[in-house]
């Protein structure tokens, strides 16, 4: 079975976001966020101050954005001549990105002496959510001033992306770094997805495990993490506090993640248990080995000319699933099974097996590594498929999936 490559969602597909650009070096970066916005599907209006055009021209903002740059309160070009007012109407969001120690000091304090700051004092607060990337040097972000400034925005309904750590321009390293574009857009993504597991425990594995034959060579298999990675990004985008036990793969951690990296199957199970009982949800997406040899030889094995074949004596794994389900109460458990024929029985039998409430069925070669899946849902009541789409948006469909079984538990 091949699957066909889907069209990629639009996750901001229809929202219209207002971004305010005060003065920092870090407004090169907002050059780059209107591009991942306008990929992610949202139409942008750039609003700059007179400080971040020192740092970045409105011209190259136009480029980009597609529209006129509003820079003054003054701008004659609104028929009302009421820029402050018209900019927020239609709105789902204004994003200050970079939003400075003095821009914040500024919004702390509700003064509004320029069109920026009109706009955000201006805005309807229940209908245009205020969102603020900090850019600054480390010892501006970390002065008493700016810790007051930054908790008094907060208590007034301001949403804080960022800031992040690293090197700065002035050649220090520290916190007040604002985030990237690709992370302030998945931020943005995420804040407007629906908190449906707002204050759960979740718990998921993910990747493959590498059983050892000996200390350079071991028993893995294809599974590239992926699904297990976008149900731990969907899960925190969805108010979740997530916890990833992964695997052996090369996958960015999603952000506001604890990760934990493991080798094998009984790593991965060390890992899980004494964390499972404090959890509301367990996802087994990993795809765990069955077996790992016995005996693991000490040094690399070598071929001795003779042609024989070494042989393995293999032991079973722990079943990670089994043991979790087992516990008293349980947290609620989704099983994945990855087949390769006769999906929907195999998946049926082990949910039976494992005495789970749900299990996620997939055909694994032809998935494995891909950035697209299809799924099937199996449970006590019957069979459901969800269609060919990109692994995130499953990933986001099998969380309100998880979210609607709770509640009726509940």
């Amino acid at each position: 079975m091949s699957i066909p490559t889907p069209h990629q969602s639009l996750p901001l597909g229809g929202r219209h976001i207002v971004l305010g650009l005060s003065g920092g070096i870090a407004c090169y970066k907002s050059a780059e966020l209107v591009r991942e916005l306008h990929k992610a599907g949202a139409s942008v209006q750039v609003v700059m101050t007179e400080a971040a055009q020192a740092f970045i021209t409105p011209v190259t903002m136009q480029a980009l954005s597609g529209r006129p740059v509003a820079t003054s309160q003054w701008d004659g070009r609104e028929p009302n001549n009421m820029a402050h007012i018209n900019l927020s109407r239609d709105a789902d969001a204004i994003l200050v990105a970079p939003a400075s120690a003095d821009f914040i000091a500024k919004l702390a304090l509700g003064r509004a002496d320029e069109l920026l700051s009109l706009l955000c004092l201006a805005r309807p607060i229940a209908q245009c959510p205020l969102l603020l990337a900090p850019a600054m040097n480390r010892e501006m972000w970390a002065h008493p001033a700016t810790r007051r400034n930054v908790h008094q925005v907060r208590a007034d309904g301001a949403t804080l992306f960022g800031p992040g750590a690293g090197d700065q321009a002035c050649g220090e390293v520290g916190d007040g770094r604002m985030l990237e574009a690709t992370e302030l857009r998945d931020e943005l993504i995420a804040f407007f997805q629906p908190k449906l597991l707002a204050g759960r425990r979740v718990l998921i594995t993910a990747g493959p495990t590498f059983e050892a034959i000996d200390p350079v060579r071991g028993i893995t298999n294809l599974s590239s993490g992926k699904m297990g990675f976008a149900i731990a990004r969907a899960a925190q985008e969805a108010g979740a506090l997530v916890t990833l036990v992964a695997g052996p793969v090369h996958l960015a951690t999603p952000r506001h993640v604890r990760r934990i990296d493991v080798r094998s199957a009984l790593q991965m199970h060390d890992a899980v248990l004494p964390l499972a009982a404090r959890q509301d949800v367990f996802v087994a997406t990993a795809a765990v080995a069955d077996w790992r040899p016995a005996s693991p030889a000490d040094h690399k094995i070598k071929k001795d000319g003779s042609g024989a074949v070494p042989g393995f004596v293999m032991t079973e794994n722990p079943d990670i699933l089994a043991a979790v389900a087992s516990l008293v109460p349980p947290p609620f458990c989704v099983g994945f099974a990855a087949e390769s024929q006769d999906l929907a029985r195999h998946a049926r039998e082990k949910l039976v097996r494992k005495s789970v409430p749900l299990v996620v069925g997939n055909l694994g070669p032809a998935t494995f590594g891909r950035d697209d899946n299809t799924l099937l849902l199996v449970d006590a009541e019957g069979e459901r498929a969800l269609a060919t789409a990109d692994k995130l948006s499953l990933a986001r469909e099998l969380v309100r999936e998880i979210a609607q079984r709770l509640q009726a538990v509940a």
